[in-house]
């Protein structure tokens, strides 16, 4: 009886690149409340009122915020949602959605 060893053979890799992420980005105006925000970025994204509210205070703050970072397709989709969720029923000047804009992530 001989002993044969045989090295595993190596594989070859492929460096496959994920998908690049972008930005799903809120903008602020005066026609939302925060129980708005907070509403609508719970039934979107299913984010707790306390992270809603923080996301609602800094857009209203900073202008914009960053509310998620997918995929294209995905950042897509959501600021699709954001920007057909349908006017603030608590302020009667509000005409619609607020709006959102996909943008490509920093790395």
């Amino acid at each position: 009886m001989t002993n044969t060893t045989t090295k595993p053979a190596e594989k070859e890799q492929s460096k496959t690149r994920g998908m690049p992420p972008y930005n799903v980005v809120l903008l602020d105006d005066d026609e939302h409340s925060y129980e708005y925000v907070i509403t609508m970025l719970g039934a979107i994204f299913g984010y707790p009122p306390q992270k809603g509210y923080a996301l609602a205070r800094e857009v209203d703050t900073a202008g914009r915020v960053v509310v998620a970072t997918t995929n294209l397709e995905q950042a897509e989709l959501r600021r699709d949602q954001i920007q057909s969720f349908g006017p603030d029923p608590r302020i009667p000047r509000c005409k619609g959605s607020m709006s959102a804009v996909v943008e490509p992530a920093t790395r």
